[in-house]
């Protein structure tokens, strides 16, 4: 399989998903140009994680292999890092942006980052390891990390226009992130101390099904607050006679 095969396949899941977000986003939708640029902020948050956790190898030393460390890794070196890399410019960047003006904004904006995110990180992995691999990924990885886009952009919407909570549920909105991301990770990371696989990979589709079953539900809520949504005019009583 060529370069161009395996970078299409590299690529496809997390335009797919980008695409759903946009078209999900009925009632006002984004210029194409921001959602550019929210997925190249995506993009550039790898550089953010890089940053933070070389340095996270070397102050916290935890014996390998086992399922304390895997929890540590799972959680803290890759969930929370990567999450917090990527709120970082949702909420300072793209959360300012006047075009930020509706609820479901929140979960757009954090979809096209974290797919900026996952899709360079999966671009990496199918180069590296190849044609299986983009399948696998097309359908665990990446669908996983637009749910946790989607959670943390669920909380960021609800931040914006609930002004006397906007802390909380931004503080929200990384943990909800990172908890889901740490879970899911923490389930494959753990095969390799146990050396169980069917049970283990369960337990990380089985939180990615969840973590698919609260985006459609966060995705259905914030559609509906939306105050883009036209609604029907009164009946005079005019119309009404007649």
């Amino acid at each position: 399989m060529n370069a161009f095969q395996l970078l299409g396949i590299a690529l496809a899941p997390g335009v797919a998903i980008m695409l759903y977000i946009y078209l999900k986003d009925k009632h006002e939708r984004e210029p194409l140009s921001l959602l550019l640029a929210s997925f190249l902020y995506g993009v550039f948050s790898t550089l953010i994680t890089l940053f933070i956790s070389v340095p996270l190898e070397f102050l916290v030393a935890l014996r390998k292999d086992d399922l304390l460390h895997e929890f540590y890794d799972a959680f803290f070196k890759v969930a929370l890092v990567e999450e917090f890399s990527k709120f970082l410019f949702v909420r300072f960047l793209l959360y300012p942006n006047k075009n930020f003006n509706e609820p479901f904004d929140g979960i757009v904006y954090a979809v096209m980052v974290s797919m900026g995110f996952a899709t360079l990180e999966n671009v990496m992995y199918v180069f590296q390891y190849g044609f299986e691999t983009g399948i696998l990924r097309m359908f665990t990885a990446v669908p996983a990390h637009a749910t946790f886009g989607v959670m943390m952009g669920y909380f960021l919407g609800k931040a914006k226009f609930e002004h006397r909570m906007g802390a909380y549920y931004s503080f929200i909105a990384l943990l909800a992130a990172t908890i889901f991301h740490g879970a899911y990770d923490y389930f494959w990371f753990i095969q390799r101390v146990t050396g169980v696989w069917a049970g283990i990979w369960i337990g990380a589709v089985v939180s990615l099904l969840i973590g698919l079953l609260l985006s459609r539900n966060a995705i259905k809520l914030h559609q509906q607050a939306s105050p883009f949504i036209s609604r029907k005019p009164k009946a005079t009583s005019h119309e009404i006679d007649s």
